[in-house]
């Protein structure tokens, strides 16, 4: 996959095929020779197919000055079959926690490749609940999803993580496990920082993490009837709206984050 940004509907719509889009966000889906043509509404177009095809349309593109292509992650070539697992959640105050994990073989990571997988940070979410879709179907995957109420009952956030950590990759093992390094991480064959951006497995795994944040989040919005925020920066108001509705602020947030503290102090 190929991924170009600030890209006009009417630049390219005269180039393909058009198909109808599947998701609310896409602006434009179309195949040009065998190539996918993806455009979100954020103007960031997606090439799916074949390498040697793809390439063929990134350079006519290219060459008609139309957007700007966005370097691609080069991920570090392993043999065998190796567990990526990393999580979600960790420092948002609304939200529990995630872990997942993805189980690739040399077949498995270049269909990963080819389907665009790169570390979750640099991927929207609306991208993130379609690949994480097409990654399930691609390679043996585990997510763990555990909900405030369950987090808030722990005394040991890093032994859960380890725990969880440790429970994924069993479940797909036996293989080399990946661990994108966390303080007190004490799991995995192979423990790095920024492991999403080094290991193809560790990225996939992060989308598949991220993906079930957002759900969680989704779900947690509903019981809540708001929209419940993201992150930890900008949550005053989702604690507000918690205290007037007279919400168990066990069940939606993590009530040892200092934020949180601060806020039911007065």
């Amino acid at each position: 996959m190929v991924v170009f940004t600030n890209v006009k509907k009417k630049d390219i719509e005269h180039l393909g095929d058009k198909e109808e889009t599947k998701t609310i966000y896409e602006t434009l889906r179309m195949k040009h020779h065998g190539v996918m043509m993806i455009l979100y509404a954020s103007e960031k177009l997606l090439l799916q197919g074949k390498k040697d095809k793809v390439e063929k349309v990134a350079d006519l593109l290219k060459k008609a000055g139309i957007g700007k292509e966005v370097k691609q992650e080069e991920f570090r070539t392993e043999t065998g079959w190796v567990i990526g697992s990393d999580e979600a959640l960790k420092g948002d105050t609304f939200g529990g926690l995630v872990v997942a994990a993805v189980k690739a073989d040399t077949n498995i990571r270049k269909k990963l490749e080819e389907l665009g997988v790169k570390d979750s940070k640099k991927l929207e979410d609306t991208e993130i609940l379609v690949m994480a879709k097409k990654i399930r179907a691609i390679a043996g995957c585990e997510v763990k999803s555990i909900l405030p109420l369950e987090y808030n009952r722990m005394k040991h956030v890093t032994l859960m993580l380890n725990h969880l950590h440790h429970e994924c990759a069993n479940f797909l093992g036996p293989g080399k496990h990946i661990v994108d390094l966390y303080p007190g991480c004490a799991v995995g064959d192979i423990r790095e920082t920024k492991a999403e951006s080094k290991y193809i497995e560790v990225a996939a795994a992060s989308v598949l993490a991220r993906a079930a944040g957002l759900e969680q989040l989704n779900f947690l919005s509903k019981e809540a009837k708001f929209t419940v925020p993201k992150g930890s920066t900008h949550v005053k108001e989702g604690l507000k709206q918690l205290q007037e509705r007279k919400l168990d602020f066990k069940r939606f947030v993590k009530v040892d984050f200092n934020n949180v503290k601060k806020f039911l102090e007065g």
